[in-house]
């Protein structure tokens, strides 16, 4: 697989702001995620069910932002920055650095978020 392509597919689809499709595309069935904030996903499926939650309180998609993808072997990051107004009058200004493994498969199997602010 090249990881490398995968990679900056996947990012692609992020950054168009199609997250929900991202996930459903890229990921294994048995992938796990956590954030820096301390939320966890065990599987696919709650994952898709978080960014479902997540994409639906959406008001408006001020900006997203890639800014770069390295990759190493079957481990990739890439760095976003993420701007919304959120339906609850909130916003959401996320920096953060995209961590993922993949398999053989050309599939995430573990997604890590860090705070690149």
């Amino acid at each position: 697989m090249d990881i490398k392509s995968l990679a900056m597919q996947m990012d692609g689809v992020v950054a168009q702001g199609a997250i929900v499709d991202a996930v459903k595309r890229f990921f294994a069935e048995e992938a796990t995620t956590s954030d820096y904030n301390g939320m966890a996903t065990t599987n696919k499926q709650q994952m898709v069910e978080k960014m479902e939650g997540f994409a639906g309180a959406i008001a408006q998609v001020n900006g997203i932002k890639h800014h770069v993808t390295l990759v190493d072997g079957n481990e990739s990051a890439s760095e976003f920055t993420f701007d919304f107004d959120m339906k609850d009058n909130s916003k959401v200004y996320w920096h953060e650095i995209i961590r993922r493994s993949w398999n053989d498969e050309g599939k995430v199997t573990r997604e890590e978020y860090f705070n690149a602010q």
